[in-house]
């Protein structure tokens, strides 16, 4: 039991090197030491894996990526998932798309998130989750109350924010979110077809 323990100590000072200084951390009771081990392994994967951008990832895998304009509808929907897919299988993960269209989301994912630079480390317990109903043209919080927020979520914000407008709630105009690959268990598991 010392070695791992010796082992868990010695993965801190390496995270805290990393980060020029103090890393704050903290673990049930009940953690086995294993696990804290894995998870210091995966903070110094992370650490230690410069950002590249996921547009670099799927243009060295092959993958073709034309701009917005120059796609029909058709062949847009096609490159979308193709996208999606290949985003997945560098450990990118989409959720909450359903509010937009395929053109809306392949100009978002385009535009900004495949040039936003990410540390994707080849660890299949890691992964980057974007939330697509972050970053658009209308206010953040709204698109979430609107289509995605369960009525729990939209009594706490009413609670909290009263004097802030509570849109309807609506279902997304879209039937997406349902089909996207999962990053929660780990690579293997995704993408699916």
């Amino acid at each position: 039991m010392d070695d791992i323990n010796d082992r868990i100590e010695k993965l801190k000072q390496q995270a805290e090197a990393l980060a020029g200084g103090k890393v704050k951390s903290g673990f049930s009771p009940d953690c086995p030491p294993e696990m804290q081990e894995t998870f210091w392994k995966q903070v110094l994967a992370f650490e230690a894996t410069p950002a590249v951008e996921p547009l670099q990832k799927l243009l060295e895998s092959g993958m073709t990526l034309p701009p917005p304009d120059a796609l029909e509808n058709a062949a847009l929907t096609i490159t979308l998932w193709e996208v999606i897919h290949g985003l997945a299988s560098i450990g990118v993960y989409l959720y909450f798309t359903d509010h937009l269209s395929d053109r809306e989301l392949y100009v978002r994912l385009w535009r900004d998130v495949l040039r936003d630079p990410m540390e994707l480390t080849n660890d299949d317990g890691s992964a980057w989750h974007v939330d697509m109903s972050v970053g658009g043209s209308e206010d953040d919080s709204l698109v979430y109350l609107k289509y995605y927020a369960d009525d729990d979520a939209r009594r706490r914000w009413a609670q909290e924010w009263p004097d802030d407008p509570l849109p309807p709630a609506e279902n997304p105009p879209f039937d997406r979110d349902r089909h996207l690959p999962q990053g929660f268990v780990g690579r293997e598991s995704s993408p699916e077809s």
